[in-house]
């Protein structure tokens, strides 16, 4: 999530917000203390200046469970679309993830769909 709120190469105040909203709605980070989540994505970061975006996209898809891919690319597409247009580095960021989480071609469109009719407001 963080190569996808920073693939302007910049991770913004306002983008760590979001970032930490968006994992506190998720069962999978609710039990963790906000100190931990911050340290987690001060880590990250620091791994994307030093070693850059295609490290940790390889570390990210070869460490995610199977069983969250779809929810890894439907929680990528909310965080495109919050903003309410898509950059180019962010549509190749999607297509890549797609393509390395091998998404059938439906689910894909239906995400996309569901997301856009969400940010729609």
């Amino acid at each position: 999530m963080i190569l996808v709120v920073a693939s302007d190469g910049y991770l913004a105040d306002e983008e760590v917000r979001l970032l930490n909203a968006t994992f506190s709605r998720m069962q999978l980070f609710r039990s963790y203390l906000q100190d931990i989540m911050s340290r987690m994505i001060d880590n990250l970061c620091n791994i994307l200046r030093r070693e850059g975006s295609d490290v940790l996209f390889e570390a990210a898809i070869a460490t995610l469970p199977h069983e969250l891919y779809e929810t890894a690319f439907a929680i990528a597409t909310d965080l495109v679309l919050a903003d309410g247009h898509i950059s180019p580095e962010e549509e190749g960021l999607l297509v890549s993830l797609c393509r390395a989480l091998n998404l059938p071609e439906k689910l894909v469109a239906q995400v996309v769909e569901v997301m856009l009719i969400k940010n729609r407001g």
